[in-house]
C-alpha cells in the first residue's frame, strides 16, 4: 500500500509517452535543491505503478521514470500468462508449449523461476507457480462472477482436484545451460503472479541503485519497494491498508522504511461473493480454496521479490507455522491482521513502526 499521508501522486492514464510529473516540494541537499516528484502509468502488469523521488529537476526525474518503466515492461511482457509478443519467448510460451518441448528463453525468466523454486521449497508448497491449472479455473469463475453476481458460483471440488494433479513443481524443468524451461506434464501450467511484480520491482529498484540513485519510493501495485531515505534524510513513511474497506480507517499502522520493501496480501484485493460469502484470489495448496486464516498479511524485508513470495505463503499458513517461518529467516518481519481484527506482529517488527505524529 503506499501512504497517503507522506506519498501523493498525480493520476495519468495510458502508457509512459503520456507520463508527466510536477514537483510538490523542496528539500535541501547540501548547497543543491532537490525537487520532489511523482509518476503514474497504468500499463504495466494490470495494476498502478507509483514513483515518488528527488531530483534536480524535471529532466533528472523524467530518465529515472523512464528507466523504471522500460524495466519493468521488459519483465512485464516476459511473465505474462495471457499475451504474446512478436520475437519474446514468455511464460504463455512455456506454457504453450507443456508437455511438447523446452522453450528457449530469456534469463531473466530462468532468474525468476530459481526464486519460485526457492520459495517453494523454503515454504513447503505453500506459494507454488506450477498451480496454473487450478488459479486458472478459479480466474474463470471469478471473471464470471464479478460480471454476473446474479450467476456467481464456486468452481466445483472435483475439477479442483482434477487440476491440481498438474502442479507438481519438479515437472518444472529449468536447464540454465541451455537456457531452456520445460514443462513434463502437459495439463501443467505456470501462473507467477504469487512473485512476479514483486521481483520485477527489486529488478527495477537494484537498475536504479546501479546508477547511484538514492531518494525513491516504487509501488507496483502494492509492492513498494524504498531506495535509500527521503532526501531530508529520514525514512519513508507508508500506511499499511485496512483490509476493512468500509472503515474510515484507511490505515492500520505506518512503518518507517529506508532501503526495504514492504509487501501485503489480504482478503480485499480480487475478490467476487457468492451467497453473501467472498472469495477472493489467495488460493491455499492445501484445501484448493481462498485461504482463510487472516484479513491480510503484510511482510518488511530487503528484497521485494521474497516480500511477494512469502507474504502469500505466508497468508496461506496457520499462524504459528508462519510466525516460525518468518522468525526463521533473517531480515524478514511480518504483521498479521487475524479474522476478528486483531493484530499480531512478528518480534522485530515493532523497530519499523512510525512513531511520528
Amino acid at each position: 500500500m503506499q501512504s497517503k499521508k507522506a506519498v501523493k501522486f498525480i493520476i495519468i492514464a495510458g502508457t509512459l509517452a503520456a507520463l508527466t510529473m510536477a514537483a510538490v516540494n523542496t528539500a535541501a541537499i547540501g548547497a543543491k535543491k532537490e525537487q520532489r516528484f511523482h509518476a503514474e502509468f497504468l500499463n504495466l502488469f494490470d495494476t498502478v505503478t507509483q514513483i515518488v523521488g528527488y531530483a534536480k529537476n524535471k529532466e533528472e526525474f523524467t530518465q529515472i521514470a523512464t528507466d523504471v518503466h522500460d524495466q519493468l515492461e521488459t519483465y512485464h511482457k516476459l511473465y505474462d500468462i495471457y499475451n504474446d509478443y512478436e520475437g519474446i519467448a514468455n511464460i504463455k510460451t512455456i506454457n504453450d508449449n507443456a508437455g511438447k518441448g523446452p522453450v528457449k528463453v530469456d534469463q531473466k525468466i530462468i532468474d525468476m523461476l530459481k526464486r519460485a523454486e526457492e520459495a517453494y521449497e523454503k515454504t513447503d508448497g505453500t506459494v507454488n507457480v506450477a498451480m496454473g491449472s487450478v488459479l486458472s479455473i478459479w480466474h474463470d469463475y471469478r471473471t464470471w462472477g464479478i460480471d454476473d453476481p446474479e450467476t456467481a458460483k464456486i468452481p466445483p471440488m472435483e475439477e479442483l482436484k482434477a487440476a491440481a494433479l498438474h502442479t507438481d513443481f519438479s515437472k518444472v524443468i529449468i536447464d540454465e545451460a541451455a537456457s531452456t524451461v520445460y514443462l513434463e506434464d502437459p495439463d501443467m501450467r505456470l501462473d507467477v503472479g504469487a512473485i512476479a511484480k514483486g521481483y520485477a520491482t527489486e529488478q527495477a529498484a537494484e537498475f536504479l541503485e546501479s546508477k547511484g540513485v538514492g531518494h525513491v519510493l516504487l509501488s507496483v501495485g502494492g509492492n513498494i519497494r524504498a531506495i535509500g531515505k527521503r532526501a531530508d534524510g529520514k525514512p519513508w513513511k507508508l500506511d499499511i491498508q485496512n483490509p476493512d474497506t468500509d472503515s474510515e480507517k484507511t490505515a492500520i499502522d505506518t512503518l518507517a522504511l529506508d532501503g526495504l520493501s514492504l509487501v501485503s496480501s489480504g482478503d480485499y484485493e480480487r475478490f467476487y461473493m457468492v451467497d453473501g460469502v467472498k472469495y477472493h484470489h489467495i488460493i491455499d495448496p492445501a484445501t484448493l480454496m481462498p485461504a482463510a486464516y487472516f484479513r491480510a498479511v503484510s511482510i518488511v524485508c530487503r528484497d521485494s521479490g521474497w516480500g511477494d513470495a512469502l507474504s502469500t505463503a505466508v497468508f496461506n499458513m496457520p499462524y504459528e507455522r508462519g510466525l516460525a517461518l518468518v522468525e526463521s529467516m533473517k531480515g524478514v518481519e511480518a504483521m498479521w491482521v487475524m479474522p476478528d481484527e486483531s493484530i499480531r506482529t512478528s518480534s522485530g517488527y515493532e523497530a519499523y513502526r512510525s512513531h511520528d505524529n
